[in-house]
């Protein structure tokens, strides 16, 4: 992971004065830490059932999908509103600038799949914590949850009240 670590640059003030944007790309353009970020999620899921990896948009459909190919299962967005075609369920939740939303289709799931919600870094936890409260209003349940980066200092973890929470990298 120190290869990885070294291509993730700080942004300041983004999106807006006082954030430190934690900036994934660099990763996404060199093939062999992106290859590293995705053996190492295959490796900590050793012997985990997953049935689906359900990925949070942007970044994390990114390594969502090419996880949950390498995985052999497929694959769920969970989008901005607006994006999706079919009927929705949709959950409004608060991030640490400000409030949001989250849809998927409420085909998408089913009562026997275990799921592993994906996406590139976890601050407060509240975009993966509606995720997951998307996933469970489906029937599913949530297996585990993987970030390529971890905030530790914002303590996100403790809010997703999961057991099985993958970071690859924690500041």
């Amino acid at each position: 992971m120190d290869h990885v670590i070294s291509l993730i640059r700080d942004i300041p003030d983004f999106p807006k004065p006082g954030i430190v944007f934690k900036d994934i790309t660099p990763v996404l353009g060199d093939a062999n830490a992106f290859a590293s970020v995705i053996d190492a999620f295959q490796s900590k899921l050793e012997g985990d059932a997953v049935h689906r990896v359900v990925g949070i948009e942007a970044r994390g459909f990114i390594f969502g999908a090419a996880l949950a190919q390498r995985l052999g299962v497929g694959f769920v967005p969970v989008r901005k509103p607006g994006k999706l075609p079919s009927n929705i369920d949709r959950i409004t939740y608060d991030l640490e600038y400000g409030t949001d939303a989250l849809e998927m289709h409420k085909d998408a799931l089913n009562s026997s799949e275990r799921v592993l919600i994906v996406d590139d870094l976890l601050a407060t936890g509240g975009t993966a914590e509606a995720t997951a409260s998307l996933v469970r209003k489906q029937g599913a349940e949530v297996a585990a949850f993987g970030f390529v980066l971890e905030l530790g200092f914002l303590r996100g973890r403790a809010r997703l009240n999961s057991d099985r929470v993958i970071s690859l990298v924690t500041f």
